[in-house]
């Protein structure tokens, strides 16, 4: 490889190396964000979907680390499921499911608010001739739109945490 080849390919790293950029989870779990996030208690939150969506966060804040909490997280849930699609004999073919989150980020210590922000997702629902299968699918979709709600919320709470050191 020529000297200049050489070059063209380090340059490009130098200067992302001073660009400021690290990973958000540096130090895997025993990182400054993991440890952070780790301290976030989240509040019981109303309904099928907000059991769902609690152990999501719970999940993926790091409910197996031994810490005490720190912070307060308190999620409100809107969630539909709405029609659409209308057939010659006004049958439904198809429905949209809403999931739609408000948050609050409390610091346990000072009690001021942190973070306030909503997160939101939705899916498409084919309405078949099988009213089991249709059950289903409602069901399948409102696990997947939890785990899509909970990944947007600890997004956003690691990034504030982060923020704030």
């Amino acid at each position: 490889m020529s000297r200049k080849a050489a070059l063209a390919l380090v340059a490009p790293l130098a200067l992302l190396a001073g660009c400021g950029l690290q990973p958000m989870y540096a130090g895997g779990g025993s990182g400054e964000v993991a440890r952070s996030v780790a301290a976030v208690q989240v509040s019981a939150i109303e309904g099928k979907a907000g059991w769902l969506v609690r152990n999501s966060l719970t999940d993926r804040l790091g409910a197996g680390m031994k810490q005490d909490p720190r912070y307060r997280l308190d999620v409100r849930l809107d969630e539909k499921l709405q029609g659409l699609g209308l057939l010659s004999d006004d049958a439904i073919s198809r429905e949209r499911r809403t999931l739609r989150a408000r948050y609050q980020l409390v610091d346990l210590r000072s009690g001021t608010i942190m973070l306030d922000a909503t997160a939101s997702a939705d899916a498409g629902i084919d309405v078949v001739s099988s009213e089991y299968a249709v059950i289903a699918a409602e069901q399948t979709a409102l696990e997947n739109l939890s785990h899509e709600i909970a990944d947007q919320i600890v997004t956003r709470v690691a990034t504030r945490l982060r923020q704030s050191r």
